[in-house]
């Protein structure tokens, strides 16, 4: 996975430069452009919650993206080395995402968190799509042919809003910084002030040879619409990197029904 793109994704959202984003997190900003292309290794997990803070999203999102272990995280098992066995437990019983969440919720009840060490919500994926916003196996000329399918989609939820202007809007930001994340997702988005978040969602028949942050041709892309700008708008996007970072888009790649899409999202998302 190629954690860069998505730190320059959010960067660029959030309206902060790169020399911004660098003297903030007391790096230089050539180190900071290594990082987002990919060509020196992703921050410690300690400068990676120092831009976590700066982007206002939730730590653990990133780490996810990087495969990188919680400093939280690695304190406790240095705390309470038992803590490792019931990891190892839960890992040979192959827990999926749903079952995962039954236990987090048991922990809820029996075990609630005290001091503040709960990240923010993450808004999920699936409730921002519909079945008529589901498009499986395109075939299509190129990555313009796809942004005219996604725009068709999400204009036709947007009262006033023409297709081919919102296709505009997002190869305007795009170009901007790119949208491709890694993992063979693209995630375009464009801000429309007072907008209902809503999202489409496009897997490919034939992988698209682009330019991805990894070099993989891309076979998801999930495009958005958002009214509001800031920390939940910031942290759905680095949800969907962190789907990508998990195998979103193979676990995605067999669906024939927009059903199926929205019920491995639904499994995926059960723990975030």
């Amino acid at each position: 996975m190629h954690l860069g793109a998505t730190l320059r994704l959010l960067r660029v959202d959030a309206g902060l430069s790169l020399r911004d984003m660098a003297r903030r997190i007391g790096v230089s900003s050539a180190y900071l452009s290594r990082v987002e292309h990919g060509v020196d290794a992703p921050p410690t997990a300690e400068r990676l919650t120092a831009i976590a803070r700066e982007l206002d999203v939730p730590p653990a999102l990133l780490m996810d993206v990087a495969n990188r272990m919680s400093p939280y995280v690695s304190e406790y098992l240095e705390d309470v080395p038992g803590a490792g066995t019931l990891f190892l437990e839960l890992a040979r019983r192959r827990l999926s995402g749903s079952q995962l969440a039954r236990v987090r919720d048991f922990l809820d009840v029996e075990f609630p968190v005290r001091g503040g060490l709960s990240d923010a919500p993450v808004p999920a994926l699936a409730p921002l799509l519909a079945p008529e916003r589901v498009v499986l196996q395109l075939s299509c000329g190129g990555w313009e042919d796809v942004l005219d399918v996604v725009a068709g989609r999400l204009a036709a939820t947007l009262p006033g809003m023409d297709a081919a202007r919102l296709a505009e809007r997002l190869r305007q930001r795009d170009d901007e910084s790119s949208c491709a994340v890694g993992g063979e997702v693209a995630v375009p988005h464009v801000f429309l002030q007072g907008a209902a978040p809503v999202a489409a969602l496009v897997t490919l028949a034939k992988g698209l040879q682009v330019d991805t942050p990894d070099g993989r041709p891309l076979r998801l892309v999930v495009a958005a619409v958002d009214g509001e700008r800031g920390r939940v708008r910031l942290t759905r996007m680095a949800h969907v990197a962190r789907l990508a970072a998990r195998g979103l888009a193979a676990r995605l790649d067999e669906a024939r029904q927009p059903g199926q899409v929205l019920a491995v999202l639904e499994e995926m998302e059960a723990l975030r």
